[in-house]
C-alpha cells in the first residue's frame, strides 16, 4: 500500500503531505549512489566524551520510565544552561519539558495548545512538521510569505495574518531552510503583533548555538514575552546526536501545562539513558566555553568547503547566518522547478539537495533556490562542489 499524498486509508489531515522531501531524495540518493546533503544530519558520531556519558548511564537504573515532564536532573540541567540567554532561570519542576526531539515538541505544542477552527501563522519556507501538526489539529495553517531573495518578512502581510482565531504564530530563529537569523528589531515588530493579538508563539531555537559572525537572540527575552512564549530546542544539533531525540520545550508553566498535556500520551518520556547523559553535558554548554567556539569553528570549515569552491565555479549561493544549511541557485541549471532540478543533480551530477518548494504552502511561486546541508565529511563536501559545478548548464 502506497503512504504517499492520497492515499485513502490515510487520514485526511495528512493526506497532502505524502511521504516527505527527506524521504523521497535520500531515496534517490541511495539508488544513484549520490552524496546526501539533503537530510539535515551529521555524517559523523557525536563527540566521544557524550557518548561516554551515556555508556556510563546504561550501566547505571536506566531501563525503566522517568518523569514524564524529564529526569530532574535534566531539567535542571536545561534551567541553568539556558538562564544567560532569558535573563531568568526556569523553573525546573514546572516550566520545562523534556521531549522526543524538538520535532515532538512542535507536535506537543501544537496538540496540546491549538483546537480546531483556530489559525496558526506559518512563515514560508518552513519547516514541514509544522504545517502537518497544524492539520493534525485540526486547525488552519495562515502562511505568510518570506521575501523569495532575501527571506526578510513582508510586515503587511504578516499583520493581515493575525485575526480574532489567530491561537499561535510559529518563529523559527535561526531559520531552517534559508539559514537567516532574525534581528532583534524583527523579534520586537513580532514581539508587539503577538502581544496585541493575545497570541503565543512557539520559538523553535534548536540552532541556537550554531551562527556566524552573529547573535541569535531569544524572542522569549524581550518584555511581555517569557509569558507567551514556548521555546523548543534540542540536544541533537548542538552535539551531533540527532538519532539521540532528545529535545526540551520551555514555558510559564500554563504553557507547558499544554505541553505535556500531550506529550503524556504521544510517547510519555524520552529515553532515560539519553536523557542521564544530557544532563552530565549541559552543565558545561555555557556561552564562551571552548565546546561552543570549536563547534562553530568546525562548521565554518565546513561551510568555506562546500561554498567556496563553488563561488569560484560561478555557481550563486547564499550563505547562512546560522544552521548548517546554505542555499543554491537552481538557475545554473535547467532542469525545471525547484523539485525538478533537484532530482536532476541526483540523477546527472549524483549530489542530492532538498528543494524550497516543499517548504512553502502548495502552489506558492518558487524562489528558485535548492538547500544544501554542510554537517558532512569536507572530503564530501568538495567533491559534492566538484559535481555541481561540472553539472553547470548555464
Amino acid at each position: 500500500m502506497s503512504l504517499d499524498a492520497g492515499c485513502t486509508r490515510t487520514a485526511r489531515a495528512l493526506r497532502p503531505f505524502g511521504t516527505s522531501v527527506f524521504a523521497r531524495m535520500s531515496a534517490l540518493a541511495n539508488v544513484h549512489g549520490a552524496i546526501n546533503l539533503g537530510q539535515g544530519f551529521p555524517d559523523f558520531d557525536a563527540p566521544a566524551f557524550l557518548r561516554d556519558k551515556v555508556n556510563a548511564a546504561l550501566t547505571g537504573p536506566t531501563g525503566q520510565y522517568v518523569r514524564s515532564m524529564g529526569l530532574p536532573a535534566l531539567t535542571k540541567a536545561i534551567a541553568h544552561q539556558v538562564a544567560p540567554r532569558r535573563g531568568v532561570i526556569p523553573d525546573w519542576e514546572r516550566e520545562i519539558v523534556v521531549t522526543c526531539g524538538a520535532t515532538e515538541g512542535i507536535a506537543a505544542a501544537i496538540l496540546g495548545m491549538v483546537n480546531p477552527g483556530d489559525e496558526v501563522i506559518l512563515f514560508d519556507p518552513g519547516y514541514d512538521s509544522y504545517a502537518a501538526c497544524v492539520a493534525m489539529a485540526g486547525a488552519t495553517a495562515v502562511r505568510v510569505r518570506l521575501d523569495p531573495v532575501t527571506f526578510a518578512i513582508p510586515w503587511e502581510q504578516l499583520e493581515r495574518a493575525f485575526s480574532a482565531r489567530t491561537r499561535l504564530i510559529v518563529l523559527n530563529s535561526p531559520h531552517n531552510p534559508s539559514g537567516r537569523v532574525f534581528d532583534m528589531d524583527e523579534l520586537s515588530r513580532i514581539a508587539a503583533l503577538a502581544i496585541k493579538h493575545d497570541t503565543i508563539v512557539l520559538s523553535d531555537e534548536v540552532y541556537e548555538h550554531l551562527t556566524f559572525g552573529v547573535e541569535a537572540p531569544s524572542i522569549a527575552s524581550l518584555p511581555g514575552m517569557l509569558e507567551r512564549t514556548i521555546v523548543l530546542s534540542s540536544l541533537g544539533k548542538t552535539y551531533s546526536c540527532t538519532g539521540w531525540k532528545i529535545g526540551w520545550a520551555i514555558a510559564p508553566p500554563e504553557l507547558a501545562s499544554a505541553v505535556q498535556s500531550a506529550h503524556q500520551f504521544l510517547t510519555f518520556c524520552a529515553p532515560a539513558p539519553f536523557q542521564a547523559a544530557a544532563a552530565a553535558v549541559l552543565h558545561e554548554l555555557m556561552p564562551g566555553c571552548s565546546y561552543l567556539r570549536d563547534y562553530v569553528a568546525d562548521y565554518e570549515s565546513r561551510l568555506d568547503a562546500l561554498a567556496d569552491p563553488l563561488e569560484a565555479g560561478g555557481l550563486e549561493v547564499r550563505r547562512p547566518q546560522g544552521t548548517y544549511f546554505m542555499l543554491l541557485r537552481t538557475r545554473h541549471y535547467r532542469a525545471g522547478d525547484e523539485e525538478s532540478t533537484a532530482r536532476w543533480l541526483v540523477e546527472h551530477a549524483r549530489v542530492a539537495t532538498i528543494p524550497l518548494s516543499p517548504f512553502c504552502a502548495p502552489g506558492s511561486p518558487e524562489g528558485g533556490w535548492i538547500r544544501l546541508a554542510f554537517c558532512k565529511d569536507p572530503g564530501a563536501l568538495a567533491e559534492a562542489a566538484k559535481r555541481l559545478v561540472a553539472a553547470r548548464q548555464d
